[in-house]
């Protein structure tokens, strides 16, 4: 559910270069929490700590991997009053600590909490009028979090409170009392929360998800006012719940007599097509399209780059002038639009968008003041 649960520091690098004393920590509670997968931000040493777990993950009791997070903003929210509100007994880098593996779990929950400024994405937002910024950014993610649906069970107060139907008091509330639960179970529990009152529910309910819980229906966008008509379908169907949202379920709900249900439980079409759509593809979430996240190890520092290198990387910026690529050095290297596309285009964003995977060449690398120039043409074409 996203709670901090143990605390280690270890010094694997240089100058204390403990690495057998980090690796026996690191296995200890790997097989303490049964931990299958670690985030490591991609400031300072990451590429190093990055050798550093593969490493001692091959000695894993169990299946273990990895993964480099981005740290765009975690050292902001760190020193925030927020992360103080939320970790008042803790150091500024263990908040960031803690944040950096919230945001592999749930991503929005935790970017929210941060300025859109500290973010690091575009190159004008300290230009544009903060109150403009900051409504438009609320309308997006408000969009956002009411597509994607919110679980309950992980999300944070600073993402439920963009729930439709939720404020800060009512968020506050549900993750005090997943606190005290360890976990909601089903929609039902959250009757159980403070000043939840039944209007609260019929608005909010809808967008909020629990996985795993009693009731397989409360993973889906399916409202409870619904449910009885998503079960007469998968009854009807010979449908068990264990089967919503598998392929050989597809073909049996694509060819239901919508007309029967219309008139039998006197809902109209829209709703029904969404009963039908969440039954199919319970879990459909826009960020499934997105590319994931890709490393290389091999690549560690700047002087391991050579011309001609070929090498992945994620976009991290879209400036006028082109596009910051994280190659997996502490540096990013800079794409110029030029060198974008063969074709001509006014903004890279025509081509790129951040976060995406993209293969690149190095074209020039300047040590000394830590620039790296890189191409996405093909130089041998």
């Amino acid at each position: 559910t996203g709670k901090m649960l143990d605390i280690k520091v270890i010094y694997p690098h240089e100058p204390r270069n403990e690495k057998e004393k980090s690796k026996k920590i690191l296995l200890d509670l790997i097989d303490k929490y049964k931990i299958d997968i670690i985030a490591i931000g991609n400031g300072t040493a990451s590429r190093e700590s990055e050798a550093f777990v593969a490493d001692v993950i091959k000695e894993a009791k169990h299946k273990c991997e990895y993964i480099l997070v981005s740290e765009a903003g975690a050292s902001v929210y760190s020193a925030s009053k927020l992360a103080i509100s939320e970790f008042p007994n803790l150091h500024v880098e263990e908040r960031s600590a803690i944040s950096i593996a919230r945001r592999l779990q749930d991503p929005l929950s935790e970017l929210v909490k941060i300025d859109p400024e500290s973010i690091g994405v575009g190159m004008y937002q300290h230009d544009v009028t903060p109150k403009k910024l900051s409504s438009s950014l609320d309308f997006v993610v408000e969009k956002s979090v009411n597509n994607v649906g919110v679980n309950v069970n992980t999300a944070s107060t600073s993402l439920l409170k963009y729930v439709s139907g939720l404020s800060n008091s009512i968020a506050t509330n549900i993750v005090k009392k997943r606190d005290e639960i360890g976990k909601f179970l089903n929609r039902d529990d959250l009757r159980n929360i403070p000043r939840f009152t039944d209007k609260i529910l019929q608005q909010s309910i809808g967008f909020l998800r629990i996985k795993d819980g009693n009731n397989p229906l409360d993973a889906t966008s399916i409202h409870p006012e619904s449910y009885f008509i998503a079960d007469a379908i998968l009854k009807d169907l010979n449908i068990p719940y264990s089967l919503i949202g598998k392929e050989e379920i597809q073909n049996k709900l694509d060819n239901i007599d919508k007309d029967k249900y219309i008139k039998m439980y006197n809902v109209d079409e829209f709703t029904l097509d969404d009963i039908v759509k969440a039954l199919k593809m319970p879990d459909v979430d826009p960020r499934d399209d997105f590319d994931k996240p890709l490393l290389k190890s091999d690549v560690l520092k700047i002087s391991d780059l050579k011309p001609n290198m070929k090498l992945e990387g994620t976009v991290r910026n879209l400036v006028d002038f082109g596009a910051f690529i994280d190659i997996g050095v502490k540096q990013d290297g800079l794409v110029h639009i030029s060198k974008i596309t063969k074709r001509f285009i006014k903004h890279p964003m025509e081509v790129l968008k951040v976060g995406q995977i993209v293969t690149v060449w190095v074209l020039d690398v300047d040590e000394k003041r830590s620039r790296i120039s890189l191409t996405l043409i093909d130089p041998n074409e």
